[in-house]
This record gives structure tokens, sequence and C-alpha cells, in this order.
């Protein structure tokens, strides 16, 4: 056995002893985003600090617990406080509760994050849907030997978020009359923001909004074959011309406002899910 498979092994060994339950639906939930939980019939909750070899959330808002529950009916795993890159943890470190979660039985993972928004036509506050994205934090959650067992050594990315859940997403969001983007993600390590130059750099590659996240746990969920929604929302402003310093106290505050009409997209797709 490898020690990947032995670590998942040892972490499920844990959870088991509280969360017996067979789980269809994962959710990372980003900085600012934890309004969700609200929304779940708890039944288990677990602190990172008791699972073997989990991270522990370094990040402000992030409050590094696994839930477990219900939303409208569906048995639900949902992490309350997500890894970063530069928090000094391994890509490995940052999606091994993404390959937990496949254990516990997760097929559909939808994943939330705060970012900035480059596309001059979105606003702060705006929710934008993912629909592909670029990875510039210079390194890959899939870098050494493959665990065959997991997924194929070379994942095709042509689909890296559903199709069917972006649909899914889009007619929820009509139906409750909320405007939406949709585009794409670009991360990179932080913790930084970025500077005028770096912002038209990446604006230039044909991204819309700019965040340090989510790409890595996408990475290990496609490998392993899971369907992926990503919705962002966008917290500040990033037009090089008309740049202003922000702080991430404004960042929280921006995406705790705007954190409810994610959750009712979240919690629409949820419920719709076969």
């Amino acid at each position: 056995m490898s020690k990947l498979l032995n670590n998942i092994n040892e972490a499920l060994e844990v959870i088991r002893k509280t969360a017996k339950d067979t789980y269809p639906v994962g959710i990372i939930l980003g900085t600012g985003l934890g309004g969700l939980v609200k929304e779940i019939e708890i039944k288990h909750e677990i602190d990172y600090a008791e699972i073997p070899h989990f991270p522990l959330s370094t990040v402000e808002s992030h409050k590094g617990k696994l839930i477990f529950g219900t939303i409208a009916d569906k048995k639900v795993v949902c992490m309350q406080g997500r890894f970063h890159y530069y928090e000094g943890y391994t890509m490995q470190q940052i999606t091994f509760p993404v390959r937990v979660m496949k254990f516990l039985g997760v097929h559909t993972l939808l994943v939330s994050n705060a970012c900035g928004g480059m596309n001059p036509l979105y606003q702060r506050g705006d929710v934008m849907i993912m629909n592909d994205h670029i990875n510039l934090l210079g390194d890959n959650p899939l870098i050494g030997p493959n665990e065959e067992t997991l997924g194929p050594r070379f994942p095709d990315m042509s689909e890296p978020y559903s199709k069917e859940l972006i649909a899914i997403a889009e007619q929820a969001a009509l139906e409750n009359k909320i405007k939406v983007q949709k585009g794409v993600y670009i991360a990179v390590p932080g913790p930084n923001l970025e500077t005028k130059a770096e912002y038209r750099f990446l604006r230039a590659t044909g991204a819309d909004v700019v965040g340090m996240s989510t790409i890595p746990e996408n990475i290990a969920a496609n490998h392993m074959g899971m369907k992926v929604l990503g919705i962002s929302i966008i917290t500040d402003e990033c037009l090089p011309d008309a740049l202003q310093p922000v702080n991430v106290e404004e960042i929280i505050a921006t995406a705790m406002k705007a954190e409810p009409k994610m959750t009712l997209i979240m919690k629409e797709v949820i419920k719709r899910l076969q």
C-alpha cells in the first residue's frame, strides 16, 4: 500500500468512528463564505486537529472543521475552512481532504472562493460561476508517483468544471433573480495581492478573476472522477488604471455580504442533484 493510501485509511479510521454514512456531496467553503453551514442539518462535527494527516487552517475566517449532515435531504460533508499554498503546505497536503472525501462517497464537489475581479464588466459583490481555470501556482498536486487506484497518470481536463452543474447553477440563479457572471479563474501563490503590472499580465492570459486557492482541489477531484462546481465571490475590483488599496478585512466583509447569494445557489444545486 502506498503512503498516500495508508494516510487516507488512517484518516478514515478516525472519521468513521463518528460519521458512518456515505456522503455523495462534498463542499469546500472559502474565505468569508462559511454561511452555508447554517443550511446544513448537522449530524456530526470533527475538528481537523483530530483527523490524522489533516493540515490545520491558519487563515482568518477559516474554522477548521469537517461537518457532516444534510441539505435538502442530501447527505453532505463540508470543509469549513480550506488550506492554501501560501500557508506553507504542499499540494498533496492541500488536496488530502478531497482524497478522503472520495472514500466517504463524494462524487459531486462544490467549491467556493473569494477572488479579485479583473474583468471590467464585473463588480465587487458579484457571483461568478467558474467555467475554466489557469494554474499559475507553480506546482501541481499530481506531481510524484501516481496512485493508480485513485486515477490515471494523465487525467483529462477538458471539462474541469461540470457543464451539467454549471447549467443547474445558472438555472437556480435565474429562478431566484440572482445575477451571475461566468468566467475563468486564475490562481497565483500569494499571499500578497498583485501589482498593477501583474493584473495587466493576468488579464491578458484570458482570466476574469484571480485568487489563491481552488485549483489544487479541482485537479485532485478531476483525477478521481468527481464532478466539480466552482463559485467565486468577487471581493475587490482589480483594474490597473483605477487600482485602490484593499485589506483583508474589507475582502472578508464583502465576501460575507455577498455570501447569501452564493449559499442560495449552492443549496438549490444540491436540492436538484439526482
